[in-house]
């Protein structure tokens, strides 16, 4: 099968956004969707299932709780409780010691404002670091997360791959090296040449995330939708 082919069936399947399945519009670029998303993100970057992290957004939602300042006026209790109701209870009080860091140091530093945060980085890599600032446990894997579905809305944003992208990516044959840097050229490169109409890089991006943790990582193979095309076939 072409390579056309390859990603027109992986972003159709795969590559839905996770902001446009939680309503978010990332795309207005304004403040308040601007912290939903990064909101989202915090919850998407545990180790834990895209559903609880979904589930766990909606009771935020359901509550109100969707600024900083609701966050911090919430209190460390209600957080949790929050949490708990969302099922994230493997890390309802790391993460709620988190949202409130994050919350009031954003406050603090940027008027509670992630554009002026952004606004005040000098490049790519410095809005990655001001943002991992914000608190403890914001690591390179919610980063990436909240900076990929800003591309193209926030020139500063442009996170590199994750592992498990990589993973995917090198699995089916996309790509050929394990080193970040090159592996975002190849998949710069792949999509450009492949480009399924509808879609973005995000798109590719997103759907290689969800094949690379839903599959790869686990060695399901046999149950991909895409293992015509694995290169590692675990059966």
């Amino acid at each position: 099968m072409s390579t056309k082919e390859l990603a027109e069936k992986l972003v159709k399947k795969f590559g839905e956004k996770y902001s446009k399945i939680l309503g978010i519009k990332v795309q207005t670029n304004s403040e308040e969707e601007a912290f939903k998303w990064f909101l989202a993100s915090i919850l998407f970057g545990a180790p834990i299932t895209e559903k609880s992290a979904i589930k766990t957004y909606k009771c935020f939602e359901k509550h109100g709780v969707l600024t900083p300042e609701k966050i911090i006026e919430a209190g460390w209790d209600e957080l949790v409780n929050i949490l708990d109701e969302g099922s994230y209870t493997r890390y309802d009080f790391k993460t709620a010691t988190k949202l409130l860091e994050v919350a009031e140091n954003l406050q603090r530093s940027y008027n509670g404002s992630l554009k002026l945060l952004c606004e005040r980085a000098s490049a790519s890599l410095d809005l990655e670091k001001k943002i991992k600032e914000l608190g403890k446990g914001v690591g390179d894997t919610t980063v990436s997360i909240f900076l990929r579905e800003l591309r193209g809305i926030w020139p500063k944003a442009d996170p590199k791959p994750t592992s498990l992208v990589i993973l995917a990516a090198k699995n089916l044959g996309i790509i050929k090296s394990e080193k970040i840097d090159a592996a975002k050229r190849e998949l710069e490169d792949f999509w450009r040449q492949n480009v399924v109409k509808g879609y973005d890089f995000v798109n590719f991006e997103t759907a290689l995330l969800r094949v690379g943790k839903d599959y790869c990582r686990k060695r399901k193979c046999k149950v991909c939708e895409l293992n015509v095309y694995c290169k590692i076939y675990h059966r």
